[in-house]
């Protein structure tokens, strides 16, 4: 608008900066008033338009008298014939539709406008009229509607199907009525036109799989000219294959590889996208698509280049076999000026280059790293991470880079990605250990960042007493005491008590360093230092293990719900730590590390409740359940168990909640047929070891696709060794047919009962995993008082198949990172920690040799000797 326009000296004298900031909403209301004038300044009601748009926009709230007043002054300005007036009060009419009130006053202007003869008008006067339009409203505009989509004028045209869309979300039975108009737009020869068209015609039948599978058949063999049109079949073929789950030899696949020799780049490009994000594709298929995104590597255009690249990094987490080919290619868009490019290039080539490349590609790196933002900085460093886990032997060329560019200046993500890697590689990667340690030391001398600092000076607490010269990280840690905020002097303090009470040859140092933290000015320091000092002067390995070496390992929101009802609750009984729900989410398993794309914005990490603590308050909602005293939940099972096929006529799965004398079992149970209603529904269990039936809470009732749910709860047998059990399970209910289209049930029903899949109850049932961070000192705590030893001959052909099972079977967590083996090893030592029901803490070491098959010896510690039996009986 001229209104808006500026030259050059106003540019020099800072015009850049926005002509309407500070407006104040009163006063453009104010403005408003202007409309009723006579005669109608254009250019002037313009401004003010524009200034009514901006105030809405910037989320100025506008209350609805307001807003009506000024929407009415609006409409006189449709007395003026002026093309840009005309076309600002349809966008400022579709602004206030939704606040103002009496909108559909202007209903009359606006079919004027569509139904006219000036074509400038009447795009815009369809989108307009069809957002102000209600369902009782749009029958009598349906006749123009349907002249407009078939309107010789391809603008009226495309507005009349864009708007056709909208409409449909909220009337779509009033839309489905303009099928044959639409399939008349889609033989249009308009680009624009044909691609509305076909997405109207989708959106209308995309509930009917036949009819989408007839739509796509129909335009697949031809008759659609627009690329974009091309672009939404591939989508819609797409969407087919993955829900008919055909395979590759549909004919919807070979569509998608034509596409591949479409002569619009956008057509190729999507058809390659396509196949490389299908489920199961082999080397052989995806081919095709890698060979036309390496020509597109070559492209002059930036974002052929992009696309591709992208795609590429993509495809190389799954198929980096696939992507070879293109390493030359993409080692020519290292040096490419679109950094974005360069940096999706190298970290393509990082998960498709060979160990003797890493060298060189490090080098290359470096040279622009310090050119592209954090957000693509943190993606090379998600790229080195994945390099370094497929070859461990460069650990020292990455941990390299990786210090350097600690060293480099960069936001929070950026760092805590860094941190994140060498911390992954310490784990993964033995050997790196000290290296890894040093840079962290180093880091955290000058790190402004307090959550980074308190995490590596947990890990130096943790890894730093078991490196060769534990004592060379003492420095570094007090340096934090005496330089740092509280919450890094806290983090430190109990770094240094870890060292004391796993080196003795520096404790006298510890206590030392410790009584001097006594002194400090906040209290959480003081009380930190106090409490390790007490523990480390007893020097009982016992009490380093229990209260320093390893933590409580129970849920934060169970230990507050726990103390909280303890307090509502005066006894003269002392609070009973066995009563705290465990924290189910160990740290080995809380994070895995996956390559992703640069995002805007990340989530707030938030401390939530656990599913175990959502199901303990679902248990305790029952109130069948809630009488019986069943006590604190122990455990409920990961994953629930499928008993019925998805396709039947009845969908059952299982969780089990482990209680410390019952089990509850909690069955999720949907019907599937639209004719019956289901009533009074329990499954009914059967067991022969001893296992009672104590309760039936049923399900009052099963509507069509409503979930319910039903508890069995049994009662565990009086012997202590009885843990495993296998139950035959029926589901038994009354069914009452039901109408259909009303869901109507009839009074009178009659019993049926539906047989379902047999339940396990192993082991693990009865095992919640614990991680101990220092399994040594754990195990020197527990004892050998209820020691019980064992050797078996394991049916398993490898170490890493047995230790999976292991683990597996018996429930337990696995520590000190046994559960990693090194390639080509036979022999193995497996360490396992969990507590039983009851509360009873239990660890496993488990010695594996290879020959032909594998030989184990198990070795069981626990606060009780039925325990350790049962662990070391159930292996065999």
């Amino acid at each position: 608008m001229m209104m808006l326009r500026r030259d050059k000296k106003d540019e020099e004298d800072g015009g850049a900066s926005n002509p309407f900031q500070g407006l104040e909403k009163s006063s453009v209301l104010q403005e408003a008033r202007t409309f009723n004038e006579t005669p109608i300044n254009p250019r002037k009601c313009c401004h003010i338009l524009t200034k009514i748009m901006y105030i809405l926009n910037q989320g100025e709230h506008v209350g609805t008298t307001e807003a009506t007043e000024a929407f009415f002054a609006m409409t006189k300005l449709f007395q003026s014939n002026d093309l840009f007036l005309r076309r600002m009060v349809y966008l400022a009419i579709k602004e206030m539709a939704n606040i103002s009130e009496d909108v559909i006053i202007v209903t009359s202007s606006l079919t004027k406008d569509m139904t006219g003869k000036e074509d400038m008008y009447r795009a815009s006067a369809i989108r307009t009229l069809c957002k102000i339009t209600d369902g009782t409203m749009l029958q009598s505009i349906e006749r123009y509607m349907k002249q407009a989509i078939v309107d010789k004028v391809h603008s009226v045209s495309s507005a009349a199907l864009s708007s056709s869309l909208h409409l449909y979300r909220q009337n779509p039975e009033v839309v489905k009525r303009w099928v044959n108009e639409a399939q008349e737009a889609a033989s249009s020869d308009n680009v624009m036109v044909q691609y509305h068209a076909l997405g109207l015609l989708y959106h209308i039948r995309k509930r009917d799989r036949l009819a989408v599978t007839k739509l796509v058949n129909k335009y697949t063999r031809g008759g659609l000219k627009s690329p974009y049109a091309t672009c939404m079949l591939i989508r819609i073929a797409s969407k087919l294959l993955e829900e008919e789950d055909s395979g590759h030899d549909s004919p919807l696949f070979d569509f998608i590889e034509s596409c591949l020799r479409h002569k619009s780049e956008m057509v190729i490009y999507e058809a390659a996208h396509a196949i490389v994000n299908m489920k199961n594709t082999t080397a052989r298929e995806l081919a095709p698509a890698v060979s036309v995104l390496q020509l597109f590597l070559s492209s002059p255009k930036p974002t052929l280049r992009f696309a591709a690249t992208k795609t590429l990094n993509r495809v190389a987490m799954s198929h980096p076999a696939a992507v070879t080919a293109c390493n030359l290619d993409l080692e020519n868009l290292i040096t490419d000026v679109n950094r974005s490019i360069a940096t999706l290039a190298i970290t393509t080539l990082l998960k498709t280059g060979s160990e003797s490349s890493v060298d060189r590609l490090m080098k290359q790196i470096g040279t622009f790293m310090s050119e592209i933002s954090d957000e693509f900085k943190v993606v090379v460093v998600e790229a080195v991470r994945a390099l370094c886990v497929k070859f461990p032997r460069k650990h020292v060329v990455m941990m390299n880079f990786l210090s350097s560019m600690l060293r480099d200046e960069g936001g929070f993500e950026y760092k805590k990605s860094i941190v994140d890697c060498i911390i992954s590689i310490i784990e993964e990667t033995p050997d790196a250990k000290d290296a890894g340690l040093a840079h962290l030391c180093e880091f955290i001398e000058d790190c402004e960042h307090t959550s980074l600092a308190t995490r590596i000076l947990h890990l130096l607490g943790r890894e730093g007493p078991r490196t060769p010269s534990p004592s060379k990280y003492i420095r570094f840690i007090y340096n934090r005491v005496i330089l740092e905020n509280a919450a890094i002097r806290a983090a430190a303090v109990s770094s240094l008590a870890k060292f004391g009470a796993h080196c003795e040859q520096l404790l006298p140092s510890i206590v030392v360093l410790l009584e001097r933290c006594l002194l400090d000015d906040d209290d959480e320091v003081r009380d930190r230092a106090t409490f390790y000092l007490t523990v480390l002067k007893q020097q009982q390995k016992a009490l380093n293990s229990a209260y320093i070496l390893n933590g409580l390992t129970v849920s934060i929101i169970g230990l507050e719900r726990a103390l909280h009802n303890y307090t509502l609750d005066p006894t003269e009984d002392a609070f009973d730590m066995k009563t705290v729900p465990l924290d189910t989410t160990p740290l080995a398993e809380q994070k895995t590390h996956q390559d992703t794309a640069p995002t805007a914005a990340k989530q707030a990490e938030k401390m939530v409740a656990s599913t175990q603590e959502i199901y303990a308050e679902q248990l305790a909602a029952v109130p069948e359940l809630a009488t019986m005293g069943l006590g604190p939940l122990f455990k409920s099972s990961n994953l629930p168990s499928e008993l019925t096929e998805s396709e039947t006529e009845y969908m059952v799965r299982c969780i089990k909640h482990t209680f410390k004398d019952y089990l509850v079992f909690q069955f999720d149970c949907t019907n599937t047929l639209n004719d019956q209603q289901l009533e009074n529904v329990t499954v009914q269990m059967e067991s022969s070891e001893g296992f009672e039936v104590t309760c039936y809470v049923p399900a009052p009732c099963l509507k069509y696709n409503q979930p319910g749910t039903t508890y069995t709860c049994v009662q565990l047998p009086d012997d202590p060794t009885a843990v495993t059990s296998t139950f035959s399970n029926t589901l038994k209910f009354t069914v009452k047919d039901c109408d259909p289209n009303t869901g109507e049930a009839d009074e009178e029903g009659y019993e049926d009962e539906y047989v379902l899949e047999d339940i396990d109850v192993t082991v693990a049932d009865h095992m919640q995993k614990v991680l101990k961070p220092n399994f040594l000192a754990s195990w020197e705590e527990v004892g050998d008082e209820n020691e019980v030893e064992e050797t078996y001959a394991l049916g398993s052909k490898s170490i890493s198949d047995a230790v999976k099972d292991i683990i597996g079977f018996l429930g337990m967590q696995p520590c000190e990172r046994s559960d990693k083996i090194p390639e080509g090893k036979t022999s193995h030592s497996l360490y396992l920690a969990g507590v039983f029901r009851g509360g009873h803490d239990t660890l496993v070491r488990s010695k594996l040799i290879l020959q032909d098959t594998v030989t184990m010896q198990i070795t069981v510690r626990s606060s009780d000797l039925t325990v350790s039996e049962i662990i070391s009986a159930a292996v065999g």
